[in-house]
């Protein structure tokens, strides 16, 4: 029987595992699509309806002018359209084309294929207990951040 010092190490590389396989599924898919990763997160932004280019950029630890470059390419490409915001001139509105919604609607099709493949055919208790632990493990990781974060001075 595995040390438990060797089934920390087995389960912190079996967690490596997934992420590299979710990122490079994720590159996959969106290269499919014609798009990048981010490219395909602005998309699902604006398909939101509550798109902020500012805002996107914070939460994705991106500068405002990588954001605007990419928005300008998804301008170029007629997959957004973009018009001034109501009430407020300074802002500019973004909305998806008919040819922004087809590759959206394309993405979450093979996303939905991916799931029925690989999470759907999963027993169900098994994916209760997964969720259960990924989710004790996440906010583990979190409490850990905020623990060794850096208070403002």
């Amino acid at each position: 029987m595995p040390s438990k010092e060797d089934s920390i190490l087995r389960a912190i590389s079996t967690l490596q595992r997934l992420s590299e396989l979710f990122d490079a599924r994720r590159e996959q898919v969106a290269r499919e699509a014609g798009l990048t990763v981010r490219e395909w997160g602005v998309l699902e932004e604006i398909a939101t309806e509550h798109f902020m280019p500012s805002l996107f950029a914070a939460r994705r630890s991106v500068t405002p002018p990588a954001i605007s470059k990419l928005l300008r390419g998804l301008l170029e490409r007629g997959l957004i359209r973009a018009s001034v915001a109501e009430g407020d001139r300074r802002q500019r509105r973004y909305v998806l084309t008919t040819a922004g919604r087809r590759i959206l609607e394309g993405i979450r099709r093979e996303r939905q294929r991916a799931i029925e493949r690989v999470w759907a055919r999963l027993p169900g208790a098994e994916l209760r207990r997964f969720a259960r632990f990924g989710q004790d493990l996440a906010d583990r990781l979190e409490d850990l951040l905020d623990r060794e974060r850096p208070s403002p001075e």
